[in-house]
Protein backbone atom coordinates (compact mmCIF):
# COMPACT_ATOMS: atom_id res chain seq x y z
CA UNK A 1 0.00 0.00 0.00
CA UNK A 2 0.99 3.61 -0.88
CA UNK A 3 1.56 5.99 2.08
CA UNK A 4 -1.15 8.11 0.88
CA UNK A 5 -3.27 5.67 0.63
CA UNK A 6 -1.79 4.32 4.46
CA UNK A 7 -2.71 8.17 5.45
CA UNK A 8 -5.70 8.20 4.11
CA UNK A 9 -6.89 4.63 5.82
CA UNK A 10 -5.37 6.16 9.34
CA UNK A 11 -7.12 9.26 8.90
CA UNK A 12 -10.77 7.61 8.10
CA UNK A 13 -9.73 5.06 11.19
CA UNK A 14 -9.39 8.45 13.24
CA UNK A 15 -12.72 9.87 11.95
CA UNK A 16 -14.68 6.85 12.52
CA UNK A 17 -13.85 7.08 16.28
CA UNK A 18 -14.61 10.81 16.55
CA UNK A 19 -18.17 10.10 14.76
CA UNK A 20 -18.60 7.37 17.66
CA UNK A 21 -17.44 10.23 20.12
CA UNK A 22 -19.63 12.55 19.24
CA UNK A 23 -22.68 9.69 19.19
CA UNK A 24 -21.79 8.83 23.03
CA UNK A 25 -21.80 12.50 23.40
CA UNK A 26 -25.83 12.65 22.05
CA UNK A 27 -26.41 10.09 24.23
CA UNK A 28 -24.73 11.51 28.05
CA UNK A 29 -26.73 14.36 27.26
CA UNK A 30 -30.37 12.64 26.36
CA UNK A 31 -29.77 10.03 28.74
CA UNK A 32 -29.67 12.78 31.58
CA UNK A 33 -32.20 14.59 29.92
CA UNK A 34 -34.28 12.04 29.90
CA UNK A 35 -33.68 11.25 33.80
CA UNK A 36 -34.30 14.36 34.89
CA UNK A 37 -37.65 15.01 32.80
CA UNK A 38 -39.14 11.88 33.28
CA UNK A 39 -39.16 11.26 29.58
CA UNK A 40 -39.68 7.49 28.80
CA UNK A 41 -39.46 7.57 25.54
CA UNK A 42 -35.93 9.50 25.26
CA UNK A 43 -34.80 6.69 27.24
CA UNK A 44 -36.10 4.27 25.16
CA UNK A 45 -34.60 6.01 22.63
CA UNK A 46 -31.28 5.82 23.94
CA UNK A 47 -31.22 2.14 24.72
CA UNK A 48 -32.65 1.61 21.14
CA UNK A 49 -29.45 3.62 19.97
CA UNK A 50 -26.71 1.66 21.75
CA UNK A 51 -26.55 -0.98 19.50
CA UNK A 52 -25.30 2.17 17.11
CA UNK A 53 -22.10 2.69 19.63
CA UNK A 54 -21.96 -0.91 19.97
CA UNK A 55 -21.41 -1.35 15.89
CA UNK A 56 -18.79 1.64 16.21
CA UNK A 57 -16.40 0.13 18.41
CA UNK A 58 -16.71 -3.68 16.70
CA UNK A 59 -15.79 -1.83 13.45
CA UNK A 60 -13.25 0.17 14.85
CA UNK A 61 -11.74 -3.01 16.28
CA UNK A 62 -11.59 -5.49 12.93
CA UNK A 63 -10.13 -2.15 11.09
CA UNK A 64 -7.56 -1.07 14.01
CA UNK A 65 -6.49 -5.22 13.56
CA UNK A 66 -6.19 -5.11 10.38
CA UNK A 67 -4.26 -2.41 9.98
CA UNK A 68 -1.96 -4.07 12.60
CA UNK A 69 -1.64 -7.58 10.93
CA UNK A 70 -1.68 -6.27 7.37
CA UNK A 71 0.08 -3.00 7.05
CA UNK A 72 2.38 -4.00 10.13
CA UNK A 73 2.51 -0.44 11.11
CA UNK A 74 5.17 1.18 13.41
CA UNK A 75 6.47 4.24 15.48
CA UNK A 76 3.98 6.58 15.53
CA UNK A 77 1.69 4.98 13.11
CA UNK A 78 1.47 2.25 15.45
CA UNK A 79 0.57 4.46 17.96
CA UNK A 80 -2.20 6.13 16.30
CA UNK A 81 -3.94 2.83 15.47
CA UNK A 82 -3.73 1.34 19.02
CA UNK A 83 -4.88 4.76 20.44
CA UNK A 84 -8.13 3.89 18.80
CA UNK A 85 -8.48 0.40 19.42
CA UNK A 86 -7.86 1.34 23.30
CA UNK A 87 -9.97 4.48 23.51
CA UNK A 88 -13.06 2.93 21.46
CA UNK A 89 -13.56 0.54 24.21
CA UNK A 90 -13.75 3.48 26.97
CA UNK A 91 -15.70 4.98 24.67
CA UNK A 92 -18.15 2.45 24.40
CA UNK A 93 -18.71 2.01 27.97
CA UNK A 94 -19.55 5.25 28.33
CA UNK A 95 -22.23 4.57 26.37
CA UNK A 96 -23.31 1.42 28.52
CA UNK A 97 -23.33 3.58 31.37
CA UNK A 98 -25.39 6.09 29.38
CA UNK A 99 -28.08 3.38 28.75
CA UNK A 100 -28.07 2.51 32.61
CA UNK A 101 -29.22 5.55 33.15
CA UNK A 102 -31.78 5.45 30.48
CA UNK A 103 -33.04 2.55 32.21
CA UNK A 104 -33.27 3.96 35.59
CA UNK A 105 -35.35 6.61 33.83
CA UNK A 106 -37.63 3.89 33.41
CA UNK A 107 -37.54 2.27 36.34
CA UNK A 108 -38.56 5.58 37.94
CA UNK A 109 -41.71 6.21 36.04
CA UNK A 110 -44.40 7.32 38.22
CA UNK A 111 -42.28 7.39 41.48
CA UNK A 112 -42.26 10.34 44.04
CA UNK A 113 -39.37 12.34 42.78
CA UNK A 114 -37.17 15.25 44.69
CA UNK A 115 -36.65 17.77 42.81
CA UNK A 116 -33.82 19.69 43.96
CA UNK A 117 -31.63 16.60 43.59
CA UNK A 118 -32.50 16.57 39.74
CA UNK A 119 -31.63 19.52 39.70
CA UNK A 120 -28.23 18.82 40.90
CA UNK A 121 -28.22 15.80 38.80
CA UNK A 122 -28.76 18.07 35.83
CA UNK A 123 -26.07 20.33 36.51
CA UNK A 124 -23.13 17.48 37.20
CA UNK A 125 -24.88 15.38 33.76
CA UNK A 126 -23.75 18.96 31.61
CA UNK A 127 -20.26 19.06 33.38
CA UNK A 128 -19.50 15.18 32.75
CA UNK A 129 -20.55 15.60 29.26
CA UNK A 130 -18.67 18.46 29.04
CA UNK A 131 -15.46 16.69 30.23
CA UNK A 132 -16.33 14.14 27.68
CA UNK A 133 -16.54 16.66 24.57
CA UNK A 134 -13.18 18.26 25.90
CA UNK A 135 -11.16 14.82 25.88
CA UNK A 136 -12.37 14.13 22.44
CA UNK A 137 -11.48 17.86 20.87
CA UNK A 138 -7.98 16.95 22.88
CA UNK A 139 -7.84 13.88 21.30
CA UNK A 140 -8.45 15.25 17.86
CA UNK A 141 -6.04 17.80 18.29
CA UNK A 142 -3.32 15.76 19.50
CA UNK A 143 -2.95 18.09 22.34
CA UNK A 144 -1.63 16.07 25.19
CA UNK A 145 -1.55 19.08 28.06
CA UNK A 146 -5.25 19.63 27.53
CA UNK A 147 -5.50 16.14 28.44
CA UNK A 148 -3.90 16.52 31.48
CA UNK A 149 -5.85 19.50 32.82
CA UNK A 150 -9.14 17.48 31.91
CA UNK A 151 -7.93 14.22 33.31
CA UNK A 152 -7.98 16.63 37.13
CA UNK A 153 -11.80 17.09 36.45
CA UNK A 154 -13.40 13.79 38.42
CA UNK A 155 -12.05 14.47 41.67
CA UNK A 156 -14.49 17.66 40.99
CA UNK A 157 -16.98 15.47 39.74
CA UNK A 158 -16.99 12.93 42.65
CA UNK A 159 -16.94 16.04 45.09
CA UNK A 160 -20.43 17.09 43.41
CA UNK A 161 -21.68 13.77 42.94
CA UNK A 162 -21.35 13.17 47.08
CA UNK A 163 -22.93 16.26 47.53
CA UNK A 164 -25.98 15.08 45.80
CA UNK A 165 -25.84 11.81 47.44
CA UNK A 166 -26.33 13.35 50.66
CA UNK A 167 -28.43 16.01 49.54
CA UNK A 168 -30.78 12.83 48.43
CA UNK A 169 -30.42 11.09 51.71
CA UNK A 170 -31.43 14.20 53.68
CA UNK A 171 -34.42 14.24 52.24
CA UNK A 172 -35.67 10.36 51.79
CA UNK A 173 -34.96 10.86 55.47
CA UNK A 174 -37.82 13.67 55.64
CA UNK A 175 -39.88 11.85 53.26
CA UNK A 176 -40.11 7.65 52.87
CA UNK A 177 -41.90 8.10 50.09
CA UNK A 178 -39.03 9.02 47.62
CA UNK A 179 -36.93 5.75 48.81
CA UNK A 180 -37.24 3.81 45.82
CA UNK A 181 -36.20 6.86 43.57
CA UNK A 182 -33.79 7.67 45.40
CA UNK A 183 -31.68 4.21 45.15
CA UNK A 184 -31.88 5.26 41.40
CA UNK A 185 -30.22 8.67 42.28
CA UNK A 186 -27.88 6.99 43.85
CA UNK A 187 -26.59 4.27 40.66
CA UNK A 188 -27.29 7.72 38.08
CA UNK A 189 -24.27 9.31 40.07
CA UNK A 190 -22.63 6.07 40.07
CA UNK A 191 -22.97 5.71 36.23
CA UNK A 192 -22.19 9.66 36.14
CA UNK A 193 -18.88 9.60 37.86
CA UNK A 194 -17.41 6.47 35.92
CA UNK A 195 -18.07 8.12 32.97
CA UNK A 196 -16.14 10.63 34.05
CA UNK A 197 -13.23 8.04 34.79
CA UNK A 198 -13.68 6.58 31.27
CA UNK A 199 -13.13 10.07 29.98
CA UNK A 200 -9.76 9.99 32.12
CA UNK A 201 -9.46 7.11 29.88
CA UNK A 202 -9.30 8.95 27.04
CA UNK A 203 -6.94 11.67 28.21
CA UNK A 204 -4.56 9.06 29.13
CA UNK A 205 -4.31 7.39 25.40
CA UNK A 206 -4.19 10.97 24.13
CA UNK A 207 -1.28 11.48 26.10
CA UNK A 208 0.19 8.08 24.63
CA UNK A 209 -0.63 9.49 21.07
CA UNK A 210 0.98 12.24 21.45
CA UNK A 211 4.46 11.04 23.43
CA UNK A 212 3.83 7.42 23.14
CA UNK A 213 4.24 7.32 27.37
CA UNK A 214 1.53 5.27 28.81
CA UNK A 215 0.91 6.97 31.96
CA UNK A 216 -1.79 6.96 34.90
CA UNK A 217 -3.14 10.59 35.02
Amino acid sequence: MLRSQFEEELDKLHNQFYAMGTAVLAQINNTTRAFVSHDRELAEEVIEKDEIINDYEMKLEKKSLEIIALQQPVSSDLRRVVTVLKASADVERMGDHAVSIAKATIRTKGEERIPEVEAEIKVLGKAVKKMVEEALDAYINKDDEKAREIAMLPDEISKHADQIQDLAVERIKNDPETIVTGKEYFRVLLYLSRIAAYATNLCEWVVYLKTGKIIEL
